[in-house]
């Protein structure tokens, strides 16, 4: 069992990502966009899901797009071009990714 300290906390940064645990199987951080910020990432090797902590957004892929905010749970299958828009409230995002983030191949982000 590990307590992970600092998952979900806002780290203050735009395109903030910081790795709060790693396993060959799973990844788990932080990613903080400010409000007004600017979500430049690209599709991921990996499964992720994204937990919303705090913060308003709309999350757009090709399939569609929701806002989010505190609660909302969203999962991204791997390869899904996705974006956070419209960042209204600094956004704070739980991130899990299975495999662990980067472990299927190098990431373009």
């Amino acid at each position: 069992m590990r307590i992970i300290e600092g998952a979900g906390v806002w780290a203050g940064a735009d395109g903030d990502w910081t790795e709060q645990l790693r396993t060959p199987d799973l990844s788990v951080g932080t990613y903080c966009i400010p409000a007004g910020g600017v979500d430049d990432q690209s599709p991921h090797t990996e499964d992720e899901i994204y937990v919303v902590t705090t913060g308003r957004a709309r999350i757009v892929t090709p399939t569609g797009d929701a806002e989010v905010g505190p609660g909302a749970v969203i999962f991204v299958p791997a390869g899904e071009d996705h974006r956070f828009v419209d960042v209204t409230e600094d956004l704070t995002l739980l991130v899990v990714f299975g495999p662990a983030y980067g472990s299927r191949g190098p990431q373009s982000e």
